[in-house]
This record gives structure tokens, C-alpha cells and sequence, in this order.
């Protein structure tokens, strides 16, 4: 039998059911603290809890487009807006009873991006809304999404410490104080303002200096701050460390 005669003949149905489903965890920086993108389902299962916004995979589109796709269904967000967003395969989630209707794996996302608007629910929620990742503990959450959620927020401040991606939560330019106080918010921890100046510098290719400067000095008055736009640099070497992990190795 040549492989055409074999495909002809498969039965797919000869093998137990299995759906594949793509979740998001959504990030972005909204009044100087750490938001998460939650929706309330509107329908069974878990019905009125809150879940990360996502849904089954279409047969023909690969797991990052279906991930694009339902974070913009569920939550109005599109356009440039969308465009502007990092998307990144977290991981895959299939424990056999995730899921009361059937077996279903999902594959979870990760984003980040600055400034992102107000959502929109979409058609199977009830309501969107950016939550406080410290006032999570107040939501009941659907499926294992706490689980997920968990792992998103130990990828984000980890992939903080050597790479760039802490870029990605500004704009185009931005000084070294706001950059500071995106892994203050992330990483949940102070940090000294000259050593972190002095780190952020000595990684090649973190940033580059723009040759400008801010309009004003600042809030105490002062010189104004140099600004700066994110490197060519994938990696960080020497990495930054978070205090907690730091004081490990030392």
C-alpha cells in the first residue's frame, strides 16, 4: 500500500477524540503596576468565572495565529495595537481532566506589549478587564488558568534577567529610569537607581543612546535624562539578576 492508498483509508475516528485549545496570558504596565488580561465566560463550563482569554485551534491555522486570533476576538484588541504585541509559546497544558467537556490541550502564549487599550469582551464573555496581577488571589479562576498564569509570571521576570524583553513594555524611546521601574514592577522589588544605570550600560547591545533627551528634568527638577531605544542585543551578558537570585550566588 503506497501512502496515498494508506491516507485514503485512514478513519481518524478510530482514535479517542482529542481538542486543542490556545490560552494567553497578557501582560502590560498600566498605573505603575503589573496588569493581567482576564475575561469572565459568559458560558458552560465554569460559567461567571474568570479565565485568560483564548478557545479552540481552527484546523487551519498554526498555534501563534490562533493565538493572535482569539486574543483579538475576545478582547476587541486589533489593528496596530495587535501588531505591537510579543507573542511567545509558553507551554503546553493537557492533564486528562483540565477540561469536563473532553480531552483538551492547550498550548498557552505569552504577550507583552505597552500602553494597551481598555478591552472588549467579546461574543462567549461577559466582561474583559486588566487585573492587577497582585489582586488575582480575589478571582475564582476557570480550568488550571492559575497554574498557567503561575508559570507566565516566573517566564516573564526570569526572561527579564537575560533578555531584552523588558523593552517591549515601553515606547520606542524611553530613559533608563523607565526602564528601571519595569522590572521594579515586574520583579516586584526595589532597585538601587546608579547600579541598575550602571548594569543596563555595561550589557553590549542592551540600548542604544538616541543622542536626545527629555523635554523637562525631573519631577525634583535636575538635568534632563538621556534617552535611550532598545539594542540589537538577543541575549544579556552579563545577565540581570533579580536581588532574591543575586544574593544566591553571591
Amino acid at each position: 500500500m503506497n501512502e496515498q492508498e494508506f491516507l485514503a483509508s485512514y478513519d481518524p475516528r478510530a482514535y479517542p477524540s482529542v481538542a486543542v485549545t490556545t490560552d494567553v496570558v497578557a501582560l502590560t504596565i498600566r498605573d505603575d503596576a503589573l496588569h493581567l488580561l482576564l475575561i469572565r465566560r459568559g458560558e458552560a463550563p465554569f460559567a461567571g468565572h474568570w479565565a485568560l482569554p483564548g478557545g479552540f485551534v481552527r484546523p487551519d491555522e498554526d498555534l501563534t495565529a490562533g493565538a493572535r486570533r482569539e486574543l483579538a476576538e475576545e478582547t476587541g484588541i486589533g489593528g496596530e495595537t495587535l501588531g505591537r504585541v510579543h507573542l511567545e509559546q509558553l507551554g503546553s497544558y493537557g492533564a486528562p481532566d483540565r477540561d469536563p467537556r473532553m480531552r483538551v490541550v492547550s498550548i498557552a502564549h505569552l504577550a507583552f506589549a505597552p500602553d494597551l487599550p481598555d478591552p472588549a469582551a467579546g461574543s462567549d464573555a461577559d466582561e474583559a478587564i486588566w487585573l492587577p496581577v497582585a489582586a488575582l488571589s480575589s478571582r475564582q479562576l476557570a480550568f488550571d488558568h492559575g497554574r498557567i498564569i503561575d508559570d507566565a509570571l516566573e517566564r516573564a521576570r526570569s526572561k527579564l534577567e537575560y533578555t531584552p524583553l523588558a523593552t517591549r513594555f515601553l515606547a520606542a524611546e524611553f530613559t533608563i529610569s523607565e526602564l528601571r521601574a519595569v522590572y521594579e514592577t515586574v520583579w516586584g522589588h526595589p532597585l538601587h537607581a546608579g547600579n541598575f544605570h550602571r548594569k543596563v550600560l555595561s550589557v553590549p547591545g542592551f540600548v542604544e543612546s538616541t543622542g536626545g533627551s527629555t523635554e523637562r528634568g525631573g519631577a525634583r527638577g535636575g538635568p534632563r535624562a538621556r534617552l535611550y531605544r532598545a539594542g540589537d542585543a538577543r541575549l544579556l551578558h552579563p545577565a540581570l539578576l533579580r536581588p532574591a537570585r543575586e544574593e544566591t550566588i553571591r
